[in-house]
């Protein structure tokens, strides 16, 4: 039996998938603690201990999604996986946590999330550190 191959995903597909995970998941997380728990939004601005905990919890939905389907929300609207370079399979929790804490710190020196535009493979720092790849499958 042959194996799938895979390319990955273009940069463009990954934004946007990334903007669509931002608005199904990170902004109900914002209103549910901003409205429903704090009880407004200036509570919230000088909370940062909440604001720390939305982001934890948002790491930890979109890395159950990457461990049970290998997709995001938005992942699976522009069709792309989330693989282990290695293995060419899934990437196990602690890989996918370790993923978002890369993609946080490369985010800060702004040249872990640029890096892909002076690579021919497209990935980013994160995905590097962390041997995984958003791949699409190749028909």
């Amino acid at each position: 039996m042959s194996r799938k191959k895979a390319i990955v995903a273009p940069i463009f597909s990954r934004f946007k998938a990334f903007i669509i995970d931002i608005f199904f998941i990170a902004i109900p997380l914002f209103y549910i603690v901003t409205y429903l728990i704090l009880g407004s939004k200036e509570a919230l601005w000088q909370n940062q201990l909440a604001i720390s905990a939305i982001w934890i919890i948002y790491a930890l939905i979109t890395s159950l999604f990457f461990v049970l389907k290998a997709q995001t929300p938005g992942y699976k609207a522009q069709n792309i996986y989330l693989i282990n370079t290695r293995t060419g399979k899934k990437a196990d929790f602690f890989r996918i946590l370790l993923r978002f804490v890369c993609f946080i710190i490369s985010g800060f020196c702004i040249v872990g999330l640029l890096i892909c535009f002076f690579r021919k493979d497209r990935l980013n720092l994160h995905d590097l550190l962390t041997q995984t790849a958003p791949v699409l499958p190749k028909s």
